[in-house]
């Protein structure tokens, strides 16, 4: 077993998997244990932490359910989109709910994002509307997408009156003593494709489409503290220095484990965007391409985060962090 210079020593050095890990942030019952950087990288830099986005998002909505500002994730898609023109011979998409997005649950037309097609549309929500539904019907099968999701960013849109970043800033950022984020927007594809694969530190900005939406699915710049207090708020179950900041029914629905049918994913489970690790010990985690990743034990109560910049070969750093940085820091 690594003591902490070792660990340390051990991701400078390394020539695999953890040779891009920027940053690592551990509270236990509410402590900072452990804080470490990497590559030049400061406590306060950000990261483009990827997917674990989708799991900010999932807490953005619970809070719009808990004022009461969507009704309840069980309402159809269509409805916060009156204006919206179906395609002929399209029935499936009237059916669809929040429900079926947040479990990655959703019907689409083909297979895979259809990235240049949406990201280069003036309005991205409406493009994936467009692919949302199918012949196939209500199949509540798992179909993990990532840039079809705008439809969420959509829908807050239209429910709340506020860009997603801002949004974020009032009801969760900021109780949180998160650094207020910026819209971030490409002015190419090229400029798009550098946002995403560029090793430098950035600021806290959150990719947005030309609307000024925040892209539910990937595009936060958070550091791993930041991160950590996002875990923290989930061991908390809502609660933030005695702020009630998401409901505990919130946190309780989020992390129900549901099977997911497929032989990628390492047998994960997953809930409203957040994977769940080992359903019977409730740990569960925001994972991230590249390795960033949330990891919340409550029974520990503790929660790790770490942050890395693009490595297409790393798709999640459970493993690490259970079996190499927990035993070190422990």
């Amino acid at each position: 077993m690594m003591n902490r210079e070792e660990l340390h020593r051990f991701i400078a050095e390394s020539k695999g998997n953890e040779n891009n890990i920027c940053q690592i942030h551990v509270r236990r019952e509410g402590e900072t244990i452990y804080e470490n950087c990497w590559h030049g990288y400061r406590p306060g830099d950000a990261v483009h932490v990827a997917s674990v986005t989708k799991s900010i998002i999932a807490l953005l909505t619970g809070i719009a359910v808990d004022q009461g500002i969507i009704e309840s994730i069980d309402q159809k898609v269509l409805d916060f989109f009156p204006d919206y023109q179906v395609k002929r011979g399209e029935k499936t998409i009237y059916d669809v709910t929040i429900r079926h997005l947040l479990t990655m649950r959703a019907p689409y037309k083909g297979k895979g994002d259809p990235w240049s097609k949406v990201c280069s549309s003036e309005n991205w929500t409406t493009t994936s509307l467009d692919f949302l539904g199918g012949r196939k019907g209500i199949t509540d099968e798992f179909d993990y997408r990532t840039v079809c999701l705008h439809v969420l960013s959509g829908i807050l849109y239209r429910a709340l009156g506020k860009k997603t970043v801002d949004f974020a800033n009032q009801y969760l950022f900021t109780p949180l003593g998160i650094a207020e984020h910026q819209n971030y927007t490409a002015k190419s594809a090229e400029e798009h494709r550098q946002f995403t694969i560029e090793k430098t530190p950035k600021e806290h900005i959150w990719f947005a489409d030309p609307e000024g939406l925040g892209t539910p699915g990937y595009g936060l710049c958070m550091s791993a503290a930041d991160m950590a207090r996002i875990g923290q708020l989930c061991l908390n179950r809502g609660m933030w220095k005695g702020q009630r900041i998401l409901s505990e029914e919130w946190i309780t629905a989020m992390t129900q484990p549901r099977a997911v049918e497929s032989k990628y994913f390492r047998g994960m489970q997953y809930g409203y965007l957040w994977w769940i690790i080992h359903p019977e010990k409730q740990i569960y985690a925001a994972i991230g391409n590249s390795g960033n990743v949330i990891y919340i034990d409550p029974g520990k109560q503790l929660t790790a985060a770490v942050t890395a910049y693009f490595k297409p070969t790393v798709l999640d750093r459970v493993d690490f962090i259970e079996d190499t940085l927990l035993p070190c820091i422990e």
